[in-house]
């Protein structure tokens, strides 16, 4: 099992910024890659950014270039900077984890967090 444990959400007035944390403890070896979801009221949730193979990454088109997610020297914690933010991004922002058996590419159940409110004010 992965506990993801996410931080950093908050009210910001549109053009601000905020920095989201998300740390991942428990099977670490399992984790593929992670990443970051959001879920606006009435919406389907909807990948933010993520990790993909290595250390490239994908982004939503709504936040290139406004979102940037990195990743601390351990590998299991992940930001997501959030710069120059509109009202259309307010949400609960999932962090994921993408799982597999260790060493292979057999697919586990995606780990996620417990979300974290982004609220952003015009």
């Amino acid at each position: 099992q992965v506990q993801l444990v996410e931080s950093g959400g908050g009210l910001v007035e549109a053009g601000g910024s905020l920095r989201l944390s998300c740390a991942a403890s428990g099977s670490i070896s399992s984790i593929a890659a992670m990443g970051w979801y959001r879920q606006a009221p009435g919406n389907q949730r909807e990948l933010v950014a993520t990790f993909t193979s290595g250390d490239s990454t994908a982004y939503a088109d709504s936040v290139k270039g406004r979102f940037t997610i990195s990743r601390g020297n351990a590998k299991n914690t992940v930001y997501l900077q959030m710069n120059s933010l509109k009202p259309e991004d307010t949400a609960v922002y999932y962090c994921n984890a993408h799982r597999v058996v260790p060493t292979t590419t057999i697919r586990l159940q995606d780990a996620w967090g417990q979300g974290t409110q982004v609220t952003v004010s015009s």
